[in-house]
């Protein structure tokens, strides 16, 4: 603060491209260039786990004891202050997570939002991630609940029409890596093992279901006439 008077940060200007659900006019992405893009993406969150924060001077970045609890029980919590009707399925599911919560499975850097869009790609080499972005909701915690999240953006060819209209970045490509085999690389790069994949993708789904629900009652609450709301 004594720079400025307020806290700020530099962000250092990156340069490349960014993948949305629609590609870029003028893009194609073939069957091998699909498959190394979405090895690039899960090495890269393997090797942001893999960084010793406490070396790095990051430990006061978050508070990794009880994370998943936390994270779990706090999830619920919102989704029971957004709730405008009763959805069983969420019901279920949220009951389904407080009674299967793994033990911690470490701590590290996570990003908690870690998919297509925010990371920035080398325009003459998609293969190459030149910058990882939006850090707003990065910490110190369990890097397995971060690849949930990151399991839970990750639409593939086989799931239903629905899910695929919501994905946020090219994942069904021909070619790509299924959630399974995102989950094997992940194991390969880090050295650790993912006992219970299913509960840290229900994870991350529930978590966009929540964030989804919290948009859609500001508008059923009449705080917002936004119809994207």
């Amino acid at each position: 603060e004594d720079v400025l008077g307020s806290p700020f940060y530099v962000m250092e200007r990156r340069r490349g491209l960014i993948l949305r659900k629609k590609l870029p006019a003028g893009i194609t992405i073939d069957r091998e260039m699909a498959r190394c893009m979405s090895c690039a993406l899960i090495d890269n969150l393997a090797a942001l786990h893999s960084i010793d924060y406490q070396a790095a001077g990051l430990s006061d970045m978050g508070k990794p004891e009880g994370y998943v609890e936390r994270q779990v029980t706090g999830w619920i919590k919102r989704y029971g202050q957004a709730r405008t009707s009763v959805v069983p399925a969420m019901d279920s599911v949220a009951k389904w997570l407080a009674a299967h919560m793994p033990p911690e499975a470490g701590a590290s850097v996570i990003h908690n939002d870690y998919k297509y869009d925010n990371v920035m790609l080398n325009s003459d080499d998609f293969t190459k991630i030149v910058a990882v972005l939006d850090w707003e909701m990065a910490t110190i915690g369990d890097p397995l609940m971060d690849l949930g999240t990151s399991l839970g953006y990750w639409v593939q060819s086989t799931d239903p029409v629905a899910l695929q209209q919501a994905a946020f970045g090219p994942t069904a490509l021909p070619g790509s890596l299924t959630r399974a085999e995102l989950v094997e690389r992940y194991q390969e790069q880090t050295g650790v093992a993912v006992p219970d994949a299913v509960f840290y993708y229900s994870f991350g789904l529930f978590k966009l279901a929540v964030i989804v629900q919290q948009i859609y009652a500001r508008f059923a609450r009449g705080t917002t006439k936004d119809p994207r709301f």
